[in-house]
């Protein structure tokens, strides 16, 4: 069990939604969970990393995706709705989602904005995304975590 509890985890405890914590080494350096490649592919395959982007129309957007992959910004876009996404500025995170690089969590930011998951996340059972701090990944179940942000699917990756 973490020594501190994060905000993701407590709005999953209210919520009656269970996690099982997997705390890892981390550095500045790989912030993403791609050095981690000492954990088995079944494993890896199923680490989502957290993105913030701006959509021209919408405003702030979440996606989540594998660790490995990178966004496709013209399908982001079309999954979003929106005519353009771009990526939100480092320096900018921490002030719209409570979380800083490479801790940031789908889960109990500081205000709810659209969730958008790959569609590869609904390939399993339960992914890990992080747990709100950097070293501390959460594996949810995925449709228990894709209702629970309110969140949809859809192929956003290059």
């Amino acid at each position: 069990m973490p020594a501190a509890k994060t905000n993701a985890l407590r709005l999953l405890d209210a919520a009656g939604i269970a996690y099982e914590i997997r705390e890892y080494p981390f550095d500045d350096d790989h912030p993403t969970g791609l050095h981690q490649e000492s954990l088995p592919p079944e494993l890896r395959e199923r680490m989502f990393k957290t993105l913030v982007t701006r959509g021209e129309k919408r405003g702030i957007l979440v996606f989540c995706l594998p660790v490995s992959e990178e966004l496709d910004m013209r399908k982001c876009a079309v999954a979003a709705h929106d005519k353009r996404v771009e990526m939100v500025h480092m320096k900018d995170v921490l002030g719209l989602t409570g979380y800083i690089r490479g801790g940031c969590s789908p889960v109990g930011m500081k205000k709810k904005y659209p969730v958008i998951f790959d569609e590869t996340a609904l390939l399993y059972d339960s992914i890990y995304v992080s747990a709100g701090q950097r070293g501390m990944q959460m594996r949810v179940e995925t449709e228990a975590l894709i209702a629970f942000v309110g969140g949809v699917c859809a192929d956003v990756t290059k």
